[in-house]
């Protein structure tokens, strides 16, 4: 494992931290502009302000691979991807934006042979940034500043032997997730919005985190990485390989279980 993040991690980490500056300011003004898509999910101008300074940031950082990133994809703009590119959800939690209780993100992640290698998920509102590298190491950095030598260490924790504590979709929450946790001693929930719920369980907050609705590649790809880095799994609820850059599917995740241990 390695001390500290990576030139390439760093480099993603900032992008995400400044990312979420335009997105605060969005977040503070009186009210906030929010229109449907065609899917009737909403779009705010913080998603595609955001959106815009990300994907000008990674290309000029990380010149030639491409990008497939959420509000690109909506309005049908969606590069080629082959064996390595990188996913963006510039605003991850919006209904949790509108809402205005803190819990979104912003989500950039690396995919490298249909498996996230990096990623990082920050929520700006809450001060809280989660970065991971597989094989290197997962980090978490609190408060307003991007102070490198404020990055701890994370890492996830064995289920206790009085039960897991399982944690779920603040928006999303419903019977099927139920009906698969009753196959795991439950003892407590935990409640978070966006990407949040991968990080919970990567900084030893939670056990398991399982998801029967619809998501996106996007949604979960840098959460997806930072569990992996801090030692967890992602698998499908069969505990198949959860992979990405799934095009014949629109980039459409299949359900899935996040979970502490690998």
């Amino acid at each position: 494992m390695s001390a500290t993040p990576s030139s390439s991690l760093r480099a993603l980490a900032e992008i995400t931290f400044d990312a979420g500056a335009i997105i605060m300011r969005h977040y503070k003004a009186p009210s906030v502009e929010t229109r449907q898509k065609d899917d009737s999910s909403p779009v705010t101008a913080a998603d595609e302000e955001a959106e815009a300074f990300i994907l000008q940031r990674l290309r000029t950082a990380f010149a030639g691979i491409p990008i497939i990133a959420e509000e690109e994809a909506a309005a049908g703009r969606v590069a080629s991807v082959d064996t390595k590119f990188f996913l963006v959800d510039p605003l991850d939690g919006t209904k949790e934006f509108i809402s205005r209780n803190g819990e979104f993100t912003v989500n950039i992640a690396e995919i490298e042979n249909d498996k996230p290698v990096r990623g990082v998920v920050y929520a700006p509102a809450i001060g809280r940034l989660f970065m991971g590298e597989v094989g290197a190491g997962a980090w978490e950095i609190k408060g307003d500043k991007l102070d490198w030598s404020a990055a701890k260490p994370i890492a996830t924790r064995k289920p206790a032997s009085d039960g897991w504590v399982a944690v779920a979709s603040r928006s999303h929450r419903d019977a099927k997730t139920d009906e698969y946790l009753a196959a795991y001693k439950i003892k407590d929930f935990a409640a978070a919005g966006s990407s949040l719920k991968f990080c919970l369980v990567a900084a030893a907050e939670a056990d398991i985190y399982p998801r029967t609705g619809r998501t996106m590649e996007w949604d979960t790809a840098a959460g997806h990485a930072v569990l992996a880095a801090a030692g967890g799994s992602v698998t499908t609820l069969d505990g198949g390989p959860f992979l990405y850059g799934k095009k014949a599917e629109a980039f459409a995740n299949s359900f899935f279980v996040a979970k502490g241990t690998a």
